[in-house]
């Protein structure tokens, strides 16, 4: 398989990559929702699934994917992925040489901190920038490269922030545009 190749899907649970089969992280909605019940029983707030293969065919291309699903306030899920396996519309799932990082957004009054795990990049191979609440991180050199935009719950200023890399992960603290209104925190 090349890279951006097509990567067959027979089913909603299944990719298909020739030799090689992955099953659902979650095999069923039935069994997510166990899942997230059984996190809020246990007074846990984090489930992570990931796994790394390489693709048949290809010169040593890996495809690494993975779940986390956090319990927020009130017990609701919140769901995202990470990896290098993407859903190209009209073209179904592709294995890409760029990962996506796991990202964790936190807004606390006075900044926000974001924390993504980059593992296998040197400091100076990551790239930030800031507009308004988007946030751009990527490391496009090297043997493992990164991007993700991520929506960040209020505009930032895109200079006021500060930068810590350690062990893979990499924890910003971005100050925003505007305080933080009231007791609670700025409405947008």
């Amino acid at each position: 398989m090349k890279k951006g190749e097509k990567v067959k899907s027979p089913g909603p649970h299944e990719i298909d990559l020739g030799a090689v089969k992955l099953g659902g992280i979650f095999k069923s909605l039935g069994t997510f929702l166990d899942l997230v019940s059984d996190l809020a029983e246990r007074g846990e707030s984090e489930l992570r699934r990931e796994g790394e293969f390489t693709v048949p065919g290809s010169k040593g291309t890996r495809a690494v994917y993975g779940v986390s699903v956090r319990v927020g306030a009130g017990g609701s899920p919140k769901v995202e992925p990470f990896g290098n396996i993407r859903v190209d519309r009209g073209r179904g799932p592709v294995v890409d040489e760029t990962r996506e990082p796991l990202v964790d957004v936190f807004d606390e009054g006075g900044e926000i901190v974001v924390i993504a795990e980059m593992p296998g990049v040197s400091e100076s191979d990551i790239h930030v920038e800031a507009k308004e609440d988007i946030l751009t991180l990527s490391a496009p050199t090297g043997e493992r490269k990164y991007h993700k935009e991520v929506l960040l719950p209020r505009p930032v200023k895109p200079d006021g922030f500060a930068v810590s890399y350690r062990n893979g992960v990499l924890e910003l603290r971005l100050k925003p545009a505007t305080p933080e209104t009231g007791p609670g925190r700025a409405k947008r």
